[in-house]
């Protein structure tokens, strides 16, 4: 999203490539969608929001980038699953949940302006085991990607991946965030 301050309101332009990749200069992006839905910070315990897609920015097939189309149901997490994501920093990437009904602190930066912009503690949430094999499952750049199961096709939603650290991958539940906006999934 555009470099806002602070989290970011309705109306903020959605950019691709994303500000912190053209240097914190949004002129170098182009604009892909504009968000709608914001209310989920700082007051409740998803981090999410949704976005009007600009006509022909988007691949409206709704197929993942190495994962294909997705399950329209969802699967509660559960401890030792196998899941996956397709993130824009380290691509496809698999790993276990290791941890459920987490409680987290988020510091949530001011993007290009730098410095803490506020904290946020979350509930409920989801813990992944971000070293697998020396590698990261999630690193800076792939929040907001969607956790699904590994499975070879029509996975279902697991979660959203919206924090880590070097050693785990946070996520909120997919059904909780789907509660939270109303919304149901797409997919087969």
């Amino acid at each position: 999203m555009l470099g806002r301050r602070r989290a970011a309101t309705t109306g903020t332009p959605v950019i691709q490539p994303g500000l912190i990749d053209v240097g914190c200069n949004a002129n170098n992006a182009q604009i892909v969608a504009t968000l709608v839905v914001t209310q989920s910070l700082p007051g409740n315990n998803v981090d999410v929001g949704i976005a009007r897609v600009e006509p022909g920015m988007v691949n409206p097939n709704g197929a993942i980038l190495e994962i294909g189309t997705i399950s329209s149901s969802t699967v509660a997490p559960s401890i030792n699953q196998a899941v996956k994501k397709s993130g824009r920093t380290t691509g496809l990437t698999r790993s276990l949940i290791v941890g459920l009904n987490a409680t987290i602190s988020v510091a949530y930066d001011n993007e290009c302006a730098g410095g803490a912009a506020f904290t946020k503690t979350f509930t409920g949430q989801v813990v992944i085991n971000n070293r697998i094999k020396g590698k990261s499952f999630l690193s800076g750049g792939d929040s907001g990607s969607l956790l699904v199961e590994d499975a070879r096709t029509n996975p279902r939603a697991v979660g959203l991946l919206f924090a880590g650290s070097t050693s785990y991958a946070i996520a909120n539940p997919i059904d909780d965030v789907l509660t939270f906006l109303g919304a149901t999934m797409v997919g087969q």
